[in-house]
């Protein structure tokens, strides 16, 4: 049962929780004992009110999951899982999370309390929305970003909440277009919103925010204010990872029609992989 109930709070998705040491590494404390110690804090509790959120998804959803060739396969839609078990978990994880939010520092679990309330109202209203949809997923990545900084008492550039924000709809359109191809005419069957997406429309919004997310990686990289912040002009030399990571990411979507996980593509996806090792190492080396 324990293993289930693990499967059902995504491991694999705890990935996306890694935008909490954002604010801790651009703002040059990584070194700092105390302050690692508050960001990894704030990363588990964010694992585990995400992890609530996944299983209030998965039994919301487990109907219409069971048409679904993977998420059929789910502890909660595949029945191994019972929904009274399943529910008990989320609530101890969720109250677990939000209790220990709030000793470690206010405002930060005010902002676990939002990111938790807006991610309820997505799976019970928000994500029957079109546009509405990718934006509110876009919005819970920058909701990350911010608590990371917030946790570690440290400014966030917003330039750097624009790049998170293109950056979340580029992979949540991405996804969307994966859903499509992939369940063709029982898309609408799965979601109801899906009925309204096209793959042409998609595209035009992925081609729009994969632009904008580059020229403001640039313009954040280049800005007066960060040069300034960071002493240096040199992080415009982390550019050519972003573009091959963006380039990459389309190769799979369009080639190889996978992007249904972005998780998934980054734990597994070996040239990705290197990239974002090669990102993180180089940006280290400038900043540092």
């Amino acid at each position: 049962m324990f293993t289930l109930l693990v499967q059902s709070i995504r491991p694999a998705q705890w990935t996306k929780n890694g935008l909490l040491f954002a604010g801790l590494i651009f703002s040059k404390q990584l070194d700092n004992p105390s302050l690692a110690a508050r960001a990894f804090a704030g990363f588990v509790i964010f694992c585990a009110i995400s992890g609530c959120v996944y299983i209030l998804n998965d039994v919301l959803d487990r109907e219409k999951d069971r048409l679904h060739p993977t998420k059929s396969k789910r502890p909660i839609a595949s029945g191994a899982l019972s929904v009274s078990v399943a529910m008990t978990g989320a609530v101890i994880l969720c109250a677990g999370g939000l209790f220990s939010a709030f000793m470690i520092h206010t405002v930060f679990g005010w902002i676990a309390t939002a990111y938790l309330l807006m991610m309820i109202a997505y799976g019970f209203v928000l994500k029957k929305i079109v546009i509405l949809d990718v934006l509110v997923i876009a919005l819970g990545f920058v909701l990350r970003a911010v608590a990371g900084a917030e946790i570690v008492n440290v400014s966030i550039s917003s330039w750097l909440l624009t790049c998170t924000i293109f950056l979340a709809l580029f992979l949540a359109l991405s996804k969307r277009r994966h859903e499509i191809q992939m369940l063709g005419d029982k898309a609408s069957g799965h979601r109801t919103n899906l009925l309204e997406y096209s793959p042409t429309f998609i595209d035009q919004m992925i081609a729009v925010v994969t632009a904008s997310t580059v020229m403001a990686y640039a313009l954040y990289t280049t800005s007066v204010e960060t040069i300034e912040k960071f002493g240096t002009r040199n992080l415009i030399y982390t550019l050519p990872f972003v573009l091959y990571g963006i380039f990459r990411y389309l190769f799979l979507v369009h080639i190889r029609q996978e992007g249904g996980s972005p998780e998934r593509v980054l734990l597994r996806d070996k040239p990705m992989i290197l990239n974002v090792a090669l990102y993180l190492m180089v940006t280290f080396i400038i900043l540092y």
